[in-house]
């Protein structure tokens, strides 16, 4: 093991004959390792096919301070760190930074309580390669680390037992509140609104990373990861990706269309056919595309942004899903933070025209998103980045041992209340498993 000073980072390349255990294990080691820690980013693609690729894989660690950023003034204080030499930073920018955008407010209760927005600049890193794992580290101790990751017991997956979730949000105000949302579309105040519940449990004791690894087995995803912040910790199944930046080119891949999986090959192809030619689901899509087009324009040079796939349908452990991709150039004057506030919050969990569906997700929705709907990922330190949606995904404050999930699903004047509450379920079964709960 040659360990070189790279930048001002101490890294190597690490292989099979380095160590006493196979790569595999080695990263599961490393996760259990991570878990020490105050703060632990960790991401996966669960190597699925995507356009543009899913997550790198990669695992971040601190034991330092997080980030100084001013919660106040998010965004401005973000571009101020981004000026800075950082190797790398992970986070998360949650729902209600919308009100620095917007002239917003939120009022409805956060039991989990994350942050506005939170990074950190890990003090090692670990990219996981098919025959490989590079490290990187702030400090000479890369040989003493991969020593501690081998003596660490592997994480391993498992759930609780039976966790009692309750639904924030009955049948009948579901359904109530589906019939005001189609009344708000007849008299032209949206054409489409992003309706989410919360489903949660009180006073539970778990072991967040196993069961992070129990969700990622049964619904693997392109946008997965686990964040650990001190007693907050985020279990992430995201088939959806918010926005990437590789150099000038912004990519955003909203998803609107949702179906179940077949029993058979033959079901599950006549249900995404089906999927493909609903008219409701390309309606849904199209509008979210439109506005995800707008987006980008607030930051990217005239005439680059354009629609790269429309209506492709890719299948999940649990769902398939009707996914669209839409590029465009960065103008010269703007960067990152141009790019992340004209896009944010994302329009595939909002709704449009995206002011409007604001003002209504606020007035109708009974719990404050938080970090769900916000965005989960990474800035390098050329300020590319990725960063995912955050849906399908569990929140858990160990210190208040409150648990929180979210779902929701896009209402149109078409939408058949029962149906969409279905689609909910739907969405929530695979959390709704790894909770014992089906």
């Amino acid at each position: 093991m040659m360990i070189l000073l790279l930048n001002k980072m101490y890294a190597t390349e690490l292989r099979a004959a380095d160590i006493t255990v196979s790569l595999e294990e080695f990263r599961m080691k490393a996760l259990a390792w991570a878990n020490q820690h105050p703060h632990v980013a960790y991401y996966t693609s669960n190597e699925i096919p995507y356009p543009h690729h899913g997550f790198e894989h990669l695992l971040a660690v601190s034991s330092g301070a997080s980030v100084p950023l001013a919660e106040m003034s998010a965004f401005k204080s973000l571009r101020q760190e981004l000026q800075k030499e950082n190797q790398l930073l992970c986070g998360f920018l949650s729902y209600d930074l919308k009100n620095q955008i917007e002239n917003l407010q939120s009022q409805h209760p956060d039991h989990v309580g994350f942050p506005l927005l939170h990074f950190f600049s890990p003090d090692i890193h670990l990219y996981f390669k098919q025959d490989s794992i590079c490290i990187y580290s702030t400090e000479d101790n890369i040989a003493s680390s991969v020593v501690a990751i081998q003596e660490t017991p592997a994480a391993l997956p498992a759930t609780p037992k039976a966790v009692a979730v309750k639904q924030r949000v009955t049948k009948e105000k579901y359904v109530a509140a589906v019939e005001q949302i189609r009344e708000h579309i007849l008299e032209g105040d949206v054409y489409e609104l992003n309706y989410c519940i919360e489903f949660y449990a009180e006073d539970v004791a778990l072991a967040p990373l196993p069961l992070y690894l129990a969700l990622n087995h049964a619904s693997p995803t392109p946008f997965s990861g686990y964040l650990k912040y001190h007693d907050k910790y985020l279990l992430c199944a995201s088939p959806e990706r918010f926005l990437k930046k590789e150099g000038q080119k912004l990519i955003s891949q909203p998803i609107k269309g949702t179906t179940r999986r077949g029993a058979t090959p033959q079901e599950d192809a006549l249900l995404q056919y089906q999927l493909r030619h609903n008219e409701k689901e390309l309606a849904e899509n199209m509008m979210i595309v439109d506005l995800v087009r707008n987006d980008l324009g607030h930051s990217c040079a005239t005439g680059t942004v354009q629609v790269e796939e429309m209506f492709g349908i890719y299948g999940f452990r649990q769902v398939s899903q009707m996914i669209s991709t839409i590029v465009g150039n960065l103008r010269p004057d703007k960067d990152l933070v141009d790019a992340l506030t004209g896009a944010f919050p994302m329009g595939s969990m909002t709704g449009a025209p995206k002011i409007s569906a604001l003002q209504l997700i606020e007035a109708l929705e009974a719990t404050r998103r938080g970090l769900y709907s916000g965005t989960f990922g990474f800035i390098k330190s050329n300020n590319d980045c990725d960063f995912n949606v955050v849906i399908r995904s569990i929140q858990y404050n160990a210190s208040n041992r409150y648990l929180s999930f979210m779902v929701g699903s896009a209402i149109t004047y078409d939408s058949d209340p029962e149906q969409e509450f279905a689609e909910c379920l739907l969405k929530a079964k695979a959390i709704l498993k790894v909770l014992g709960q089906g």
